[in-house]
């Protein structure tokens, strides 16, 4: 049990590192910007080669983490993560940046459909040590946004890349030490119970998921990048320094994850459907007042916002840890990812591109509220078989 406990610690310091190390760049982009001649605009798309890498290598991840070993890609997954953030921080030139983040991306892939494939295995009730878990994916990317400025400010853009790499690199040296192989997975039923799902139910419930998994990675991914420009821009009335939108960016998405243990503790106690439908409900109207907020108003919208669009992330893998099996969930998650970051990689040029086209985020706003306005649809359309099976 002990062992166990501390396999977790290091598979929830993972999920911390991973949204970390992928969302620093957001926040000291505003201080690379001026030192290399470029706009916002033309450095924000250095970006996405480790966005669209994010999702493309968790497939081959899966595959390894299924056919190799877990522990093993979660040691490669530390090391090679921090590695490759302090080769970004050591770049002369944008060309060697945007390389650097597309390793990032390349070693990050590995987390989410191993990482959390470990969390889950051989639990009948996830709901809890998914929330647990995502709380510690969230308090990354709110650090992302308050170690990035801090350092960029303090010391320079450099240090952000540069010391949340090495200190990675330390975590996965200690997990290679503390954590031991795991014994050979059991050969475990998809259906518990021995509960009978019809092939046109399975069809309906992943159909649903990657709905949500595409619109979902769209409207997080887009809301992380753009949240330290959008504060730049509309909270001036509150902070004028890097160092001051990171903490305000960090105390959003710190209360925003908090979400996930709410969200957690509801899916094992409640139909899947009942905890998926109000979480999406309330998505839409809030990134449409999102448009048009400033300064206090703004900050209070932006934390009630984030609450609800970090909360739909445990709801999407605990679909899918209910539906497959041990000896393959590492390859289910990382279809999941796949969508997930796949779809959130397109979030970076469309970001890039409304900044550029209108100088606001006004509209980006609201093509997001469209959005979660289909996922909404998506959701009421979840079949009863789901919601006895998740809270089973």
């Amino acid at each position: 049990m002990e062992q166990t406990r501390v396999a977790q610690l290091f598979l929830n310091l993972g999920h911390a590192f991973d949204h970390l190390l992928m969302l620093i760049f957001p926040t000291v982009v505003l201080a690379m910007a001026p030192e290399f001649g470029r706009s916002y605009s033309e450095m924000l798309p250095l970006s996405l080669g480790g966005f669209i890498m994010f999702g493309a290598c968790s497939l081959p991840a899966g595959w390894l983490a299924d056919r190799w070993s877990r522990r093993g890609m979660m040691v490669v997954f530390f090391t090679g993560i921090g590695a490759a953030s302090m080769l970004t921080g050591l770049a002369g030139s944008t060309f060697q940046i945007g390389l650097g983040l597309t390793l990032v991306g390349v070693f990050g892939a590995i987390y989410h459909p191993v990482g959390i494939a470990m969390l889950v295995s051989g639990r009948d009730k996830v709901g809890r040590v998914l929330g647990v878990n995502g709380v510690y994916g969230n308090f990354g990317v709110a650090l992302a946004a308050l170690v990035a400025g801090a350092l960029a400010f303090w010391i320079n853009w450099r240090a952000a890349f540069l010391i949340p790499g090495a200190l990675s690199i330390a975590v996965g040296v200690a997990f290679a030490m503390q954590v031991p192989p795991a014994p050979k997975l059991a050969q475990a039923s998809p259906r518990a119970g021995g509960m009978a799902i019809s092939r046109n139910t399975l069809v309906r419930v992943f159909t649903i998921l990657i709905v949500a998994t595409i619109g979902g990675g769209v409207i997080f991914n887009a809301t992380t990048i753009a949240m330290p420009k959008i504060f730049d821009e509309r909270l001036t009335a509150l902070t004028q320094t890097t160092l001051g939108i990171g903490v305000l960016v960090s105390l959003v998405y710190a209360f925003a994850a908090m979400a996930q243990l709410v969200v957690g503790y509801l899916i094992d106690r409640h139909p899947l459907r009942s905890v998926f439908v109000p979480v999406v409900a309330l998505q839409a109207p809030l990134l449409f007042l999102a448009g048009s907020m400033e300064n206090y108003a703004m900050l209070v919208v932006a934390l009630a916002m984030m609450f609800f669009v970090f909360g739909q992330i445990p709801i999407n893998d605990a679909m899918v840890a209910a539906y497959t099996d041990e000896k393959w969930r590492s390859r289910a998650f990382a279809v999941r990812y796949v969508m997930s970051f796949g779809a959130s990689a397109c979030s970076v040029p469309l970001v890039a591109y409304v900044y550029a086209m209108t100088g606001d985020f006004k509209y980006l706003f609201y093509v997001l509220a469209a959005m979660s306005g289909v996922m909404l649809a998506a959701a009421i359309c979840m079949p009863p078989q789901v919601q006895k099976r998740a809270a089973a």
